[in-house]
């Protein structure tokens, strides 16, 4: 049985990406959270400094995994559902953390906040694709990914404070929380749709063989999981080069923040500027690596430092959006599939390149590590050229 799509009309989708903006945003803020909380949490469960960022790992790799398996499922599926139980599932998992009698229980429940997650992410940006018009997808997109950059903006700051003022299971208390408040929400906001009919065997990953798809997404994999690696190397680049403390650096990586932010918000503006999301794709790529060889291989003045580290967050903030509509528009009944696929290339991407780069940088030879990161780059650069080109044929 084939399905409709319940089409929002202008103007009617606020409280839609409202709530699907809600739900990222505490799937950022809980994924970052942590980098601000490791040392009461090594206290509070009796673990070393090594053996509790167990509590990052544990989540992303989960994510990664998981993320293609539930985007498959998701599209067979009812998908509002399917993102409603794990909005839920994820505001338990928060409270069981908050109370979690061992180290090992905590890790275990990190694992499954991160099956959650990899339900979350895609489906939300699918359930955007299906609800709201071709036309304002760069736009609705951006709007909702702004409340996932707000959450990895802000998670670690909220988490810090939290921590210091009320104790080490605040933040995990107020992602609980939050959770359940979009799963309430979402209940009223996201429109129903019925179920698709499951494809043949034979079909159900027919995606993998359409150049238009696997094209764009390899290009997206590279360019953001390579674009973002960078800038989790970009502390100690500041800290060598201009004596930064701690405290500076991390007032240093806002610039950052501040870009993403823009560049979330500029997507629509950059997608009709363009004639297009591809098009527009080769401007933000084209800015990115612009702004990250200069970041790493020019002499720059602090204040010009962080314009390039602003312009890296906009190219980022921007694209992201963008090669979501691309891959949504795409793939069809895959949309969730698709999506996932490309959480996971970007996991992958930062795995490979942050411990390919780390070790150049840390032994004086940033030159070299801004080669390792530069090849990433411009490999997800070419591909997005040639995506370009082909589109317009």
């Amino acid at each position: 049985m084939r399905y409709s799509k319940t089409i929002a009309p202008a103007g009617k989708d606020g409280p839609l990406l409202s709530v699907l903006s809600m739900s990222v945003f505490f799937v950022g803020a809980s994924e970052f959270m942590l980098t601000a909380m490791l040392n009461p949490l090594a206290e509070a469960f009796g673990a070393g400094s090594a053996r509790v960022t167990w509590l990052i790992s544990s989540y992303a790799f989960a994510y990664a995994i998981a993320a293609p398996v539930f985007g498959h499922l998701s599209d067979r599926l009812d998908r509002r559902r399917l993102l409603l139980v794990a909005l839920l599932l994820s505001a338990l998992d928060g409270l069981g953390i908050a109370f979690a009698p061992t180290f090992e229980i905590a890790v275990a429940l990190r694992i499954f906040g991160g099956l959650a997650s990899a339900v979350i992410v895609p489906n939300a940006f699918a359930l955007i694709a299906e609800a709201i018009p071709r036309q304002r997808h760069a736009s609705a997109m951006g709007a909702v990914m702004l409340g996932m950059t707000a959450g990895i903006a802000t998670g670690p700051a909220l988490a810090g404070l939290l921590t210091q003022w009320i104790g080490w299971r605040a933040p995990f208390m107020l992602t609980s929380a939050g959770c359940l408040a979009a799963f309430i929400v979402g209940g009223i906001a996201i429109p129903a749709r019925r179920v698709p009919g499951s494809p043949a065997p034979v079909r159900a990953m027919r995606w993998l063989r359409e150049p238009l798809i696997v094209r764009p997404l390899l290009a997206k994999g590279l360019w953001n999981g390579t674009g973002v690696a960078a800038f989790l190397l970009s502390g100690e680049v500041l800290r060598l080069r201009y004596g930064l403390d701690v405290a500076h650096v991390g007032l240093s990586a806002a610039a950052f923040g501040i870009g993403l932010a823009v560049g979330n918000l500029s997507a629509g503006m950059l997608r009709r500027l363009g004639s297009g999301e591809a098009r527009a794709l080769v401007i933000t790529t084209t800015l990115l690596i612009a702004s990250v060889a200069a970041f790493y291989l020019m002499p720059l003045p602090l204040p010009a430092a962080l314009v390039c580290l602003a312009a890296w967050g906009a190219a980022l903030g921007a694209g992201a959006p963008l090669s979501t509509a691309v891959l949504a528009s795409r793939s069809d009944r895959d949309k969730g599939a698709v999506l996932a696929a490309a959480e996971t290339l970007n996991n992958v991407s930062i795995l490979s390149f942050v411990p390919l780069a780390a070790p150049l940088l840390a032994v004086g030879t940033g030159q070299l590590a801004a080669g390792v990161l530069l090849i990433g780059l411009g490999a997800g650069a070419a591909l997005t050229v040639r995506d370009a080109l082909r589109s317009d044929r």
